[in-house]
């Protein structure tokens, strides 16, 4: 029997106040990076409050360098983490730098930070948990596969980037193929 993960339950203050939903719900996991220099600024990016119901936008588990494994929102709540999917998913981010602290200068799209080994394993140990504890999860997308507006270049209004550009390029698509999961890519 498989043993649970060591999951660090850090609920955000407004988890309360997000939509509840059945477990069944869930079908899609999308995986992000956070784009921020540390789990410490993605945990005070997460706590922002920006709506009216008194919620943020913030993935429900996030994963840090070490593979530690902190769950923000619980997975029969409904966080704010993609446009569109958010009624059907669960979000992961892994703490990576990305296109930090530049996210749409044209000139700096690069996204040059490696995943740890640590990240990947705890990635892995999660889908099966969530595997397990969600019948319908059948997809595995990455905020970039789905989220696919451009904005203007915040260094030059005339040239657009991609507004999502995460889990990015360095992101080992390959190592989740034993999770049985389906890539979903949205439909044009």
């Amino acid at each position: 029997m498989p043993v649970d993960l060591p999951i660090h339950a850090a609920p955000l203050p407004y988890e309360a106040r997000l939509a509840a939903r059945p477990a069944a719900a869930v079908d899609l996991l999308v995986i992000h990076c956070t784009e921020l220099p540390d789990l410490a600024t993605a945990r005070e990016y997460g706590e922002r409050v920006l709506y009216e119901s008194g919620g943020g936008n913030s993935g429900h588990y996030y994963i840090d360098r070490d593979g530690a494994l902190y769950r923000y929102v619980a997975p029969t709540r409904i966080a704010h983490h993609t446009r569109g999917y958010n009624e059907r998913s669960i979000g992961v981010e892994l703490v990576n730098r990305g296109r930090w602290p530049d996210w749409f200068d044209s000139r700096r799209q690069a996204m040059t930070e490696p995943y740890t080994e640590a990240q990947i394993g705890a990635l892995l140990a999660l889908i099966g948990q969530l595997r397990r504890d969600l019948p319908n999860l059948r997809y595995v997308a990455g905020h970039e596969d789905l989220d696919t507006a451009d904005v203007p270049a915040s260094d030059d209004a005339a040239v657009t980037v991609r507004r999502k550009r995460d889990p990015g390029p360095l992101f080992p698509w390959p190592r989740l193929a034993p999770s049985g999961l389906e890539r979903l890519s949205p439909v044009p």
